[in-house]
């Protein structure tokens, strides 16, 4: 399931769902049928329940669109259940008008309100297999984002350690010292200043850091906010967040979040896209 397009299970299951339903239904309207003296073919019944079950794609429709607008959350939910408002009735009465045409007449409200619990229950089903759909299909993108970060974790190890590491000249207190590159596990903005975090110490850098990231290794670094770039060699672990920023957990048990805007800059550049 996991490894499955998200369309292709999603059809898979309206198809099942589909089939399944008509098959029942029309076995109730045969029923139906015999009760009111009819004789009723299993073809005809087929079709008649088919029909009506067939009406709902543009209701499936009309959620998946809802729930890729506003997405899973609350959001989402209440626009489906404020569509439902329009679809539910109008799939009573499309469902109502199949049932006269079948039954060569009959009171027509008073069948839209008798279909009207069993539409309100196959609307709710639908709302709830989109939602399924939109989590699966994230899920899956995370899945795509992940492999893509630990791909650039990778690389960045291997790039750490060049044969002669440059170094940064680093005010710790009222002293300059030297400092690794390699070593600076990320370096965040501070007005005028950026602050190294190294080996559990920090200390200032005179510099802007739009002009350090312009000097270094863009294997190695990367933005994680625009007051933030990591060294991708210090992150132990990557943990998505619900928003669709990511969690850096460093070497150091210090945290770094990279937000959204940078996360899919970053991901374009691991891509090769322009």
């Amino acid at each position: 399931m996991k490894a499955a397009p998200t369309a292709a299970w999603v059809w898979a299951f309206t198809v099942y769902s589909w089939g399944m339903t008509t098959v029942s239904a029309a076995w109730f309207a045969r029923r139906f049928a015999a009760g009111r003296g009819e004789t009723l073919g299993v073809a005809a019944s087929l079709a008649w329940q088919g029909a009506i079950y067939a009406a709902w794609l543009p209701a499936a429709a009309v959620v998946w669109l809802v729930l890729r607008r506003f997405g899973a959350g609350l959001k989402g939910v209440a626009a489906s259940f404020a569509a439902g408002l329009a679809v539910v009735p109008l799939e009573a009465i499309a469902s109502s008008l199949i049932d006269r045409a079948m039954l060569r007449g009959g009171d027509l409200w008073g069948a839209v309100l008798g279909r009207a619990p069993v539409c309100i229950l196959l609307y709710s089903a639908i709302v709830a297999v989109g939602l399924a759909a939109v989590h699966h299909r994230r899920a899956a993108e995370a899945r795509g984002r992940n492999a893509l970060l630990e791909a650039a974790l990778a690389q960045a190890r291997t790039v750490a350690a060049p044969p002669r590491p440059e170094r940064l000249m680093v005010m710790s207190g009222s002293r300059r010292i030297p400092v690794d590159i390699a070593a600076v596990e990320w370096f965040g903005a501070a007005d005028n200043y950026v602050v190294v975090h190294w080996a559990g110490r920090e200390g200032l850098l005179r510099a802007t850091l739009q002009s350090l990231e312009a000097r270094l290794d863009p294997r190695q670094f990367a933005r994680a906010h625009r007051s933030s770039l990591v060294n991708l060699a210090h992150v132990r672990e990557a943990q998505p967040l619900s928003d669709g920023s990511w969690r850096l957990t460093l070497a150091s048990g210090a945290e770094v979040v990279t937000s959204r805007t940078y996360r899919e800059a970053l991901l374009e550049r691991l891509e090769g896209r322009p």
